[in-house]
Formats: structure tokens, sequence, C-alpha cells
């Protein structure tokens, strides 16, 4: 049965608003910001195309999803055929994909650590590209805020996961706080 025009209307807003969710997981799959931007694109047009069999008052976010996970899946059997006709000296010069498993998982970590307010400032200006400006305007606060927030972010960031890298007083800071108090 085809969608009536208040469906329509309806599946157009919630792939709307799907889209930077969209974004955020491309990029964790992909881990490129093109590739990610290929993603979305791709999945949001096979999503138009199968919007027929999507049924209205069901899961629309596992619906488009789970959409986005399988064109991953198929891009990554694409581009594996692909391999297979390359030589296999260029095969192995490719890092190890399970080194970028850990790596994300100690991000995921770390950016968990970060307070509620650095972790919205920096995925809004890193991962969905908007402008300090932006950022302000949208969470209601000054744009010196939003730059703090950010700096703060990233700093605390580097600390995390890369303790080797932190300053003298940030060692200091760490046996201060480490020691026990007397008095």
């Amino acid at each position: 049965m085809p969608m009536t025009q208040s469906e329509i209307d309806t599946f157009n807003a919630s792939l709307t608003d799907a889209l930077p969710s969209l974004r955020v997981y491309a990029l964790s799959l992909t881990h490129d910001r093109d590739r990610a931007e290929n993603l979305v694109q791709q999945t949001s047009l096979n999503a138009l195309v199968g919007r027929e069999s999507f049924r209205p008052g069901t899961n629309f976010g596992g619906w488009i999803f789970r959409i986005q996970r399988n064109e991953f899946i198929a891009q990554m059997r694409r581009e594996r055929r692909a391999l297979d006709t390359v030589d296999a000296e260029a095969v192995l010069a490719t890092p190890p994909v399970q080194e970028n498993r850990l790596v994300m998982r100690e991000f995921v970590a770390a950016f968990r650590q970060l307070s509620r307010n650095a972790r919205q400032a920096l995925i809004l200006s890193r991962l969905e590209g908007h402008t300090y400006q932006q950022i302000a305007k949208h969470v209601g606060i000054a744009e010196a805020t939003v730059k703090t927030r950010i700096w703060r972010g990233r700093a605390a960031l580097e600390r995390l996961l890369n303790p080797e890298t932190a300053s003298p007083r940030d060692a200091r800071r760490k046996i201060h706080r480490a020691s026990p108090r007397f008095g």
C-alpha cells in the first residue's frame, strides 16, 4: 500500500533528524570523514528508494541504522574484491584492523571521562563541523565559552590518551591529589 503524503512528510522529517547521528555512526565505522559522508549519502539514498518498505509507527532509528550498517558491509565487500587484484606487497603494507579497534576503544573510554559540556562541544565542532558561533547559538552560551570547552576537552583527551606527554605540572597535581593529607 503506497504511503500517504502525511507519512511521506513524517518519513522525510525523521530522515533529516537522523542525519547528525548517521554521520557520527558512519565516522565511527569508516574513521575517514570523506568515506563517512559518502556512506551517509548512500544510506539516505537507499532509505529514500526503500521508503515503501518502512512501516510507519515502527522504530525508524533501528531501520535507518540497519540500512547504514548493511551499506557499510557491502562497501567493505566491494573493496575486498578490489584488493584481491592488488599485489600482496600492497596488502601487507596496510595497518592491522585490530589496532584501530584498540585505539578507538581507548579513545571512547577517555572521551566518556570528559564533562558532558566538553563532549557536546567537541562533537558539535569536530564531528558535525559546526562553527563556534553556531554551537554558541545552539547551546545558548557565549562563543568564548565554546572555545574554552573545546580547548579544555582536547587538552583533557591529550592527557588521558598520552599520559607520558603530560606536563610536569600535571604530574605534580596527580602526586599531590594522590598523597594522603596529614594535619
